[in-house]
């Protein structure tokens, strides 16, 4: 059972101050939070790079026709461990080293999963990362305190969709939060 102040399966929404930081206009799904600390997948935040790109990094050979590959794009997961790739996906199967989030979703970073992909054995729902979001005991909570993010319930549909530019709208709407009404300037009342 998970604990209730704690906000594991939420996304993290960057308030319009965030402008000139790594994750302005961003949404970050924490798939953990207790009180060591918090960790997270930025969801919105696609890379030049694709998932063909990983195979090719990692002499993954697809077994299935590679063109989709080519266009579905990485995403910057976050700014710690750039270099370690992170697989959110919605299956049932687990993968070597697979944590079950919720049971909907699950995070990885087995290059196993990859593999399972690229042969058109993978999950349905998936995406791929660079790097991750993390946070010390407290912090979080101070940004939150802080006015830096809105916090909403995680909707695994907006996880998954391929439609990066709206993630974060879409993602404050499930508040009933336009985030373009929003002041730029954090307050306290």
């Amino acid at each position: 059972m998970t604990n209730s102040k704690y906000l594991e399966n939420q996304f993290l929404i960057a308030m319009p101050q965030l402008m000139d930081s790594y994750f302005s206009n961003t949404v970050t799904y924490l798939w953990k939070h207790n009180s060591e600390g918090a960790l997270g997948i930025v969801i919105n935040k696609p890379l030049t790079a694709c998932v063909a790109d990983i195979f090719d990094e990692l002499d993954i050979i697809s077994g299935v026709d590679d063109g989709p590959f080519r266009h579905e794009q990485v995403l910057a997961g976050g700014p710690v461990e750039r270099d370690k790739g992170f697989i959110l996906h919605d299956s049932k199967t687990n993968w070597e080293s697979s944590i079950n989030v919720t049971s909907e979703i699950k995070i990885c970073t087995s290059k196993t999963i990859l593999q399972d992909i690229a042969a058109g054995r993978g999950p349905d729902n998936y995406l791929v990362a660079l790097g991750c979001a993390g946070w010390d005991a407290g912090q979080l909570e101070e940004e939150i305190i802080s006015n830096t993010w809105l916090t909403a319930p995680a909707d695994p549909q907006l996880i998954f969709s391929k439609d990066f530019t709206k993630k974060a709208n879409k993602a404050a709407a499930l508040l009933g939060i336009d985030l373009h009404k929003i002041s730029p300037k954090a307050g306290h009342s």
